[in-house]
């Protein structure tokens, strides 16, 4: 802190005193404010210097612009905790780019204000800063429940603004404390190698060395032999369990049976659960007030087969062995990570068509959807293409007409990987009678042909594709089914599409471009407060990502029951009403109610 003389350097200690008679080297770098000279590698004071250095004003000034920036609504609300994090990384990254800018302005100038100026900039950042940031959290609170009207939440917070303070602090301290540490051992290196090689060369070493090390460290042995480790093996003893409540099948109709060809055992958790689940003719028949059949589910386990193509035929030998051609509807599913499908959409498939329907899906990995995007989001198309086109093949053996109608359909990373089992949206409409794709990520194929082939005026959020003849686009099927000028053709494809669902806006794009997402006219649920930042955006997408399922459907990444809706739009059922719609999905939600809190789902 400033010291009696108004300097914001280091007051002199004993031990950095030079010995009587010997130069001092630090002379320079008091006078200019230099964080360095060429002082020997092994001089104790050096790690003093650079890691517990008073901090930058013009730093602590960018860190206090970038945490105000943090504190701006995003796509969906979130908890005061989530802020803190948010609060503290973007504060870091600001004060980074802060001190980058100061120790420019200082190389290219040589020049420092007065002592009495800077002493009294920092009183002035002493005394401004606490009102401030009690205003700025006061007014973020505000826009937090703006966002919270709008996705139809309870207009009560909690918003600890001390905390959030706190912990953006704590957050932003721990972060600085990390960059200084890696610069101090970059210049250690510097000097260290200076002793072989001429001083540019050195620095130039040393900066590469330290960025391999930084990159690959973070990636190698933080993320990848760390968290993704840890995850794999959290992952892999939940696959092994069975939920609770959750029994063996004993219908043949139905995958991990006595007469399946995949054994319980090798159906993981969610196969578990996909078809111990299932519904009954009976349950059916008393919704529809009319006989019923047992719904066919097929599911193929990873631990099942060795690679995707023997996944498949296996998958194609389960559909012949519980006679799932001879149905009605044959569809094909894409899961998420961990395997998972939503049983909504399973369940409002199956009601609608009586149970006269077929459900196929093959699982590529039991890892968490956020380490499947990253590890297995390749995997997830090839094992999903190697599924469709096995079926597809078989599907076409059956004569043209007594075969069932072929659809198929996913969510989240299901969604994209499906539309990796296709070449283009023209294939898809070539090779099925429909899909259903909900919720679909960023990088889905598909999904970014259509969005960018929109129609002019449509927004990115709710696209018009080819005045609507085959693909739709709903957050809300009632009336966003209804859009596009043109005559609704078979076959159809619906994209359930939230307009505040980060999942499908996320990108690294957003680091350093704004998205058209945030372009007028906003979404239906997306606050006016709301605004594109460089790096600050990125970070708040992301961490509403992990808070997406806080809000009720269709708002985030959550979609309730519409399926119901798109189901009915895609393949419309025999002696199917309105009012049978509105109780389908009444009866989905009583038997699938939305889970509660910030966070979301664990598939």
């Amino acid at each position: 802190m400033p010291n009696s003389a108004g300097s914001t350097s280091p007051a002199p200690r004993p031990e950095d005193a030079p010995a009587a008679g010997r130069p001092d080297p630090w002379a320079a770098a008091r006078r200019h404010g230099a964080a360095f000279v060429a002082r020997p590698y092994w001089d104790p004071g050096l790690p003093a210097l650079v890691v517990r250095r008073w901090p930058d004003l013009t730093a602590c000034l960018m860190a206090l612009f970038f945490f105000w920036l943090s504190l701006t609504p995003s796509l969906v609300p979130r908890p005061w905790y989530y802020q803190g994090v948010i609060g503290g990384i973007t504060a870091a990254i600001g004060y980074g780019i802060g001190a980058t800018l100061s120790g420019l302005f200082r190389l290219m100038f040589a020049w420092r204000p007065p002592p009495r100026v800077r002493a009294r900039s920092w009183l002035s950042l002493y005394v401004i800063t606490p009102p401030l940031v009690i205003l700025l959290l006061s007014q973020s609170a505000d826009m937090q429940r703006e966002l919270r009207r709008l996705q139809a939440l309870p207009p009560t917070l909690t918003w600890h603004s001390l905390m959030i303070a706190l912990m953006s602090l704590g957050v932003a301290a721990l972060l600085v404390a990390l960059a200084r540490s890696v610069r101090l051992g970059t210049r250690v290196l510097t000097r260290l190698l200076h002793r072989f090689v001429p001083w540019p060369v050195a620095v130039g070493l040393a900066l590469s060395l330290s960025s391999i090390v930084v990159v690959f460290g973070t990636r190698d042995v933080v993320f990848e032999r760390g968290v993704l480790s840890v995850a794999d093996r959290v992952a892999a003893a939940k696959d092994r369990s069975t939920d609770e409540g959750v029994l063996r099948p004993f219908s043949p109709l139905l995958s991990g049976s006595p007469d399946s060809l995949v054994s319980w055992e090798e159906l993981g958790n969610k196969g578990r659960s996909f078809t111990g689940g299932a519904l009954s003719g009976e349950e059916i028949a008393r919704f529809n007030g009319r006989p019923a059949q047992t719904p066919v589910r097929v599911y193929v386990g990873r631990a099942a087969y060795d690679d995707y193509e023997a996944g498949a035929r296996l998958a194609v030998r389960e559909l012949e062995r519980t006679g799932a051609f001879d149905r009605s509807v044959l569809a094909v599913a894409g899961t998420t990570g961990t395997g998972w499908i939503n049983p909504t959409t399973v369940e409002a498939l199956e009601f609608m068509h009586g149970g006269d329907t077929a459900v196929v899906t093959m699982q590529y990995s039991y890892l968490p959807s956020w380490a499947s995007f990253v590890v297995d989001r390749e995997e997830a198309g090839r094992a999903t293409r190697a599924l469709v086109d096995a079926v597809h093949a078989r599907w076409e053996e059956e004569p043209a007409q007594s075969r069932p109608r072929l659809v198929v359909f996913g969510e989240s990373m299901g969604a994209q990987a499906i539309e990796a089992a296709f070449d283009d949206m023209d294939d898809m409409l070539r090779r099925t009678e429909g899909a259903l794709l909900v919720g679909p990520p960023d990088g889905s194929p598909i999904h970014r042909e259509v969005t960018e082939g929109r129609d002019p005026g449509s927004p990115v959020w709710r696209p018009v594709y080819e005045d609507g003849a085959h693909v739709r686009f709903a957050q809300f099927p009632g009336r966003d089914l209804l859009l596009g000028g043109a005559p609704w053709e078979h076959p159809r494809v619906v994209y359930l599409q939230n307009a505040s669902d980060p999942v499908v806006w996320w990108s690294p794009g957003l680091m350093f471009q704004r998205p058209e997402w945030l372009r007028e006219p906003l979404g239906p649920d997306v606050t006016e407060a709301i605004d594109w930042f460089a790096l600050v955006t990125f970070w708040q997408t992301t961490v509403d990502m992990a808070v997406s399922y806080g809000a009720p459907a269709p708002h985030g990444h959550r979609y309730g029951s519409n399926p119901v809706d798109a189901w009915e739009a895609i393949i419309p059922p025999q002696e199917w009403r309105a009012a049978d719609t509105g109780r389908l999905k009444e009866l989905l939600e009583l038997r699938h109610p939305p889970r509660s809190g910030f966070t979301g789902k664990p598939e």
